[in-house]
């Protein structure tokens, strides 16, 4: 059992678990037990008390709740290397927040192209998503074939990508912002950078102001995730004394193994539960599933690899550590696992149900192609430079 858990735990362990959720989901979905799951994931939890109300779905409180647990860890890792890792400089920074903006820009112009005065034009913000569980997921598994700096240049990538499409549904997405709840948000995270200022070392000092700001963030109207962000933006990088475990570093071994194990495959099970139909498969060749396939698959890693070049040339950053160019056209193929965002964006852009399924299923295809393109492709690279090394 010992040696279970410790795989589980390997990048390559996790990777495969989230693979089995994903498989599992598609099989359950379409199997007799599909009505009994989705009535699980429907069923509602919480109370609602006056003004309060905290009473969602199964499905919710894993996408806005645990979810915001993950963003939590993942912010936690950015923050560690802004500080004193591979984005502690501008230049190093610079790099993933340009490559994120160039794949989020390309896919939508390309989407826009196949859809440009149709009926599914409003969809342009399917493909632009990546989903940091899954790319991080099969980067993990490549285990050392690739650079350790190129992991954690995906991560960043990744999430100012996500950050990106959460402002994109904030603004063309979202019917409705609550500026008083977002106000509200914003001084606690406010308050959480003050205790930080003030040297307070206490992890339930930000952790309990960010439940707080969990609630008026998700009441907002924008995605309640970037409550995870936030507050781990706040986490002290420095312990009480010279040498000493910082409150980010703790959180983030307190966090790691519920994150890795628990949360993402549980999330990966419940949103890719994709019932198949048949006439899913002729909107692959439509507008609509051309626009999301291309987009996510040639539009991730030209926007990435394109945008991190012209910076490279123009000496604005330098290349992560260790890595070279094929690198970062794979991780520009691994860019285009648009997956659960992506997906959240399609329902988000169609009442019609047919919209709506056609595009899980280009998103669902396109995706699988792209991971494992970038896996094999990066994969194949490390042992051709394990080969040449001497």
């Amino acid at each position: 059992m010992g040696k279970l858990l410790n795989y589980l735990k390997s990048g390559t362990g996790s990777g495969f678990l989230l693979i089995g959720c994903v498989c599992a989901a598609l099989l359950l979905a379409n199997s007799p037990l599909h009505d009994a799951i989705a009535r699980f994931t429907a069923y509602n939890l919480g109370f609602d008390y006056g003004a309060i109300q905290l009473k969602y779905s199964v499905k919710q409180w894993i996408d806005d709740g645990l979810m915001s647990i993950f963003f939590l860890m993942v912010g936690l890792e950015i923050k560690k290397e802004l500080v004193s890792g591979e984005l502690s400089s501008p230049k190093k920074a610079l790099l993933p927040i340009v490559a994120a903006i160039g794949g989020a820009f390309f896919p939508a112009m390309i989407y826009l192209l196949f859809n440009n005065n149709t009926a599914t034009a409003h969809g342009w913000g399917i493909p632009m998503a990546t989903d940091i569980a899954f790319a991080l997921a099969v980067v993990s598994m490549l285990g050392n074939k690739v650079p350790l700096s190129l992991k954690i240049f995906l991560a960043a990538l990744a999430i100012v990508d996500d950050l990106l499409a959460i402002l994109v549904i904030a603004l063309f997405y979202s019917s409705d912002i609550h500026f008083t709840y977002l106000f509200i948000g914003l001084a606690i995270f406010a308050l959480q950078l003050g205790l930080n200022k003030l040297g307070v070392k206490n992890l339930w000092a930000y952790l309990i102001p960010g439940i707080f700001l969990w609630y008026f963030i998700h009441h907002s109207g924008i995605h309640a995730t970037i409550a995870g962000v936030l507050t781990a933006m706040s986490i002290p990088s420095k312990g009480k004394k010279e040498g000493s475990e910082s409150p980010l570093v703790r959180l983030e071994h307190s966090l790691s193994t519920a994150v890795n194990l628990l949360i993402i495959p549980i999330f990966a099970f419940v949103n890719t539960s994709i019932v198949l139909h048949a006439s899913m498969l002729t909107g692959l060749a439509s507008s609509l599933g051309l626009g999301i396939s291309t987009g996510l698959l040639v539009g991730k890693s030209l926007g990435i690899f394109v945008t991190c070049w012209l910076c490279v040339k123009l000496k604005l950053a330098n290349l992560p550590s260790g890595a070279q160019w094929p690198h970062i056209f794979g991780v520009g193929l691994l860019g285009g696992i648009g997956f659960t965002m992506s997906i959240f964006v399609a329902m988000l852009s169609f009442t019609e149900n047919h919209y709506v399924e056609e595009a899980k299923l280009a998103i669902l295809l396109a995706s699988t192609v792209a991971g494992l393109l970038g896996y094999f492709f990066l994969r194949f690279l490390g042992q051709k430079n394990s080969e040449a090394a001497p």
